[in-house]
């Protein structure tokens, strides 16, 4: 069996909110499995349902830029937050952002694509590397776009113009008012980065996801002891929750508390005078998916300097 240590404890703990105790005995159930760990707490009713991207952990910036009815957004990742408040990284962002518009939301196209002043993005990037003296790169970009309507950004807490930790584009197809559509994208962009939907509508949810919901609330019903069709009825039911719970158009409504997208997109057609389609949106959260590798700092410095860890004071 795997060694279950206090860091993977302490892991489990940060991504389910379960105690101590429960994250131990968990992890032991499933070999040291952390993604079954989590799974079998949430079976036992121990944790919340964890969210598709995980813990935040990377450092660097989103950033967001709009052209008539098209918007990119792009996220490049630092080694420390330090960085990220550095103008000369904020500018590379901002105008990655901008060159995304042109080139899409292809990486190896992005980095290839020509940077303004000269070069490429990619050698304006080895450049910052060189000149801040820390370590950056490209992870991903999004673009989104409409034939007739407007694409809305919004950046949560933004560190500078257009620049933030959480990045969102709504993409609005309709021929009414411009300003009612670009308010309506303002309040719909700031719902999607509070709730963070995994999918525009129930159908469009990653089916392994929708499996792994399934089991576990195949194995919930089963432990309830309920009579097959009943148990069967109840893991429809959570499964119809889980889609109403975590696709766009049918969550509530952030601003109010009770009306359903859906119906927020339906009825802001009438005030713009023709009906709106909500078409897509992207949600960039910085870091997501990826785990920042916890280090020893002092161990670091000794390792650098040629030394020993030193020992603590007494």
């Amino acid at each position: 069996m795997a060694e279950i240590t206090a860091a993977s404890v302490k892991e489990l703990r940060e991504r389910t909110g379960a105690g101590m105790m429960d994250c131990k005995k968990a992890l032991n159930e499933t070999g040291g499995d952390m993604e079954a760990a989590i799974d079998w707490l949430r079976t036992k009713g121990l944790a919340a349902a964890a969210k598709k991207a995980g813990r935040t952990a990377a450092e660097g910036l989103v950033g967001v830029a709009v052209e008539g009815a098209r918007g990119a957004v792009v996220e490049v990742n630092s080694e420390t937050d330090f960085v990220a408040k550095n103008e000369q990284f904020q500018e590379f962002v901002r105008i990655v952002a901008g060159v995304a518009l042109e080139t899409g939301a292809d990486v190896d196209a992005l980095a290839k694509a020509t940077w303004p002043t000269g070069g490429t993005v990619e050698e304006k990037l080895t450049s910052n590397i060189a000149t801040i003296g820390e370590n950056q790169s490209l992870r991903r970009a999004a673009v989104v776009e409409v034939k007739d309507g407007v694409v809305v950004p919004y950046v949560h807490n933004a560190a500078a113009p257009g620049l933030g930790k959480i990045g969102v584009l709504v993409a609005l197809e309709s021929t009414g008012n411009k300003a009612r559509l670009e308010a309506l994208g303002k309040q719909l962009a700031m719902h999607i980065a509070a709730a963070n939907p995994l999918a525009l509508k129930g159908e469009d949810l990653d089916v392994a996801m929708v499996e792994r919901e399934r089991a576990i609330a195949s194995e919930k019903a089963a432990e309830s002891g309920k009579p097959a069709d009943i148990a069967a009825k109840m893991v429809d039911g959570a499964i119809a929750k889980f889609r109403k719970e975590n696709a766009l158009m049918s969550q509530i409504f952030v601003m109010d508390n009770k009306t359903k997208i859906e119906d927020v997109v339906a009825a802001a057609g009438k005030d713009a005078g023709a009906t709106v389609t909500l078409a897509a949106y992207v949600r960039f959260q910085l870091g997501e998916g990826i785990e920042k590798k916890e280090s020893d700092f002092a161990a670091e410095v000794a390792a650098a300097a040629g030394t020993s860890k030193p020992e603590p004071v007494a």
